[in-house]
């Protein structure tokens, strides 16, 4: 790569995609958190609330789908390092047009645990779609996005207006 370009740590000097190397890291207290929306439509949200889907309990469902896919992040994500996930939760609520979801996943490793924070919020959203697919085809995930993150080299991060 020329000199004038971006160093991209994930990327060899041929340009190829690579593992990053964390053997000489020290492990440091890392945690990350992360939401998403489910956009609903008002039938689905009184079933949500009313507890009548057919499928059964929606909440329960994708929060204990979201932490089991934050532990396996790494089969999913060739990049992502192995990692203790040491902690995660994920709480969803109902809003009048959908679910909130937001997850945070802990550790104290060589490497962060925002791969394992979207991941989590990713599939407890998609097991939302798929309890209420039969209620309603046209329900959207959105805005599946870090809002902070605390440990490793680069310090803390917040992400502005996402309180």
């Amino acid at each position: 790569m020329s000199t004038d370009q971006p160093t991209f740590t994930h990327l060899d000097e041929a340009g190829n995609a690579r593992m990053v190397d964390v053997t000489l890291k020290q492990p440091t207290v890392r945690s990350a958190t992360a939401r998403g929306f489910v956009r609903c439509t008002p039938d689905v949200v009184a079933a949500l609330r009313d507890g009548s889907v057919p499928k059964g309990d929606v909440l329960a469902v994708a929060r204990i789908s979201g932490i089991q896919a934050a532990k396996r992040t790494p089969e999913l994500l060739p990049l992502a390092h192995v990692i203790g996930v040491h902690g995660a939760t994920v709480d969803l609520a109902i809003d009048d047009d959908g679910v909130r979801i937001e997850a945070t996943v802990r550790t104290a490793d060589r490497t962060g645990v925002e791969m394992e924070a979207l991941t989590a919020v990713s599939v407890a959203a998609l097991a939302v779609v798929d309890m209420v697919k039969g209620l309603d085809k046209g329900t959207s995930i959105e805005n599946v996005r870090i809002v902070t993150k605390t440990g490793g080299k680069s310090g803390d991060w917040h992400r502005a207006g996402d309180a």
